[in-house]
């Protein structure tokens, strides 16, 4: 399998190595991905379009940090700007490149939503769906600006 290894270290300071292969899986027409988490992130539900494009079994997503799917080319800025608003209860949209378990990546049109229990955020639900290319190409131009200067 072609590809590098390389080591993701995310805004929490967490890191782990990965497998990088510069090949792109479509995202499929028609298709949404849903996933919920609990607060700290730790996926609790995904349904079968989120397994297939993963590339991961549901039982090794389960009680996974959903950043397992964190792709080297994401900045840490995307993450901390998705994290505070909805920390603050507010809903986050965003294009996200995710990482699939083979190293490959799949491009999304994310949709985070606190769900709130009592007046109280007890978690996260995601809803992804197929993103146009010219947003893939807006979005992989900034993301490299913002990586660019995060590495400064």
């Amino acid at each position: 399998m072609d590809g590098y290894q390389t080591e993701i270290r995310y805004f929490d300071g967490h890191s782990r190595a990965a497998l990088i292969r510069e090949q792109e899986v479509s995202y499929p027409d028609g298709r949404l991905i849903v996933s919920r988490t609990d607060t700290r992130g730790i996926i609790t539900h995904c349904n079968q379009a989120f397994v297939e494009m993963s590339g991961y079994p549901e039982q090794e997503l389960i009680g996974q940090p959903h950043s397992i799917l964190r792709h080297p080319d994401m900045p840490r800025a995307a993450f901390r700007e998705l994290w505070e608003t909805v920390q603050a209860g507010r809903k986050w949209h965003g294009h996200v490149k995710n990482l699939r378990r083979d190293g490959s990546y799949y491009w999304v049109l994310a949709t985070v939503i606190p769900n709130v229990r009592q007046g109280c955020i007890a978690g996260y639900t995601s809803v992804r769906r197929k993103p146009a290319r010219s947003r893939i190409r807006e979005s992989s131009e900034l993301y490299a600006r913002l990586r660019e200067a995060e590495s400064q």
